[in-house]
């Protein structure tokens, strides 16, 4: 082994923590490759947060019908609240707890913007609740919520552990390992 090069998801923060431990305990270098996070635009209504118990917290003051696009593995922290109605997408069903008044919708993206504000509308939804994967292919979302006006509740990414850095693209892991560009 050269190198620990860790392509996970940019919430896989227990994935990346092994691999910076590995890579230290065999004395290889550690490169975190992450694409970009989204950066708000023009007439975005975006609120930061850190958790998903904070976007819980925060929900009731946005809206009463909630688009939630944040894993099927993290509803607990939204089972507590009663009053907003929940449209959950999800690749794979999700497992309890869960909000008392949800709705699921299965899907696998990527997703349009025609998608997206189709499934706004049809949904009712006022605000949406997403995490801060990043990427083009499911920015249609949030397109869709800026067309329409929506505040967006944006769980922001976990730190990468101390010392580690990551970089956006695989150009940019060949370089951090000296390797050229592809």
């Amino acid at each position: 082994m050269d190198a620990v090069v860790d392509a996970t998801h940019p919430f896989a923060a227990g994935i990346t923590a092994n691999a910076a431990r590995a890579a230290t305990a065999a004395g290889r270098p550690l490169v975190v490759l992450r694409r970009p996070g989204w950066r708000p635009g023009p007439g975005d209504r975006w609120h930061p947060v850190g958790s998903l118990a904070e976007a819980a917290e925060l929900l009731p003051r946005l809206g009463d019908r909630v688009l939630l696009t944040t894993g099927r593995l993290g509803l607990a922290a939204f089972a507590h609240l009663t009053g907003p109605h929940f449209v959950v997408r999800s690749v794979e069903p999700p497992a309890p707890p869960m909000p008392p008044d949800t709705e699921l919708v299965l899907a696998r993206g990527p997703f349009t913007v025609t998608g997206e504000l189709a499934l706004l509308r049809e949904h009712r939804i006022d605000v949406l609740v997403t995490k801060d994967s990043g990427g083009a292919a499911t920015a249609a979302k949030l397109t869709a919520a800026r067309r329409l006006g929506l505040p967006v509740v944006v769980v922001r990414r976990p730190p990468l552990p101390d010392g580690v850095t990551a970089v956006p693209d695989v150009a940019g892991a060949l370089e951090r390992l000296g390797l050229g560009t592809p």
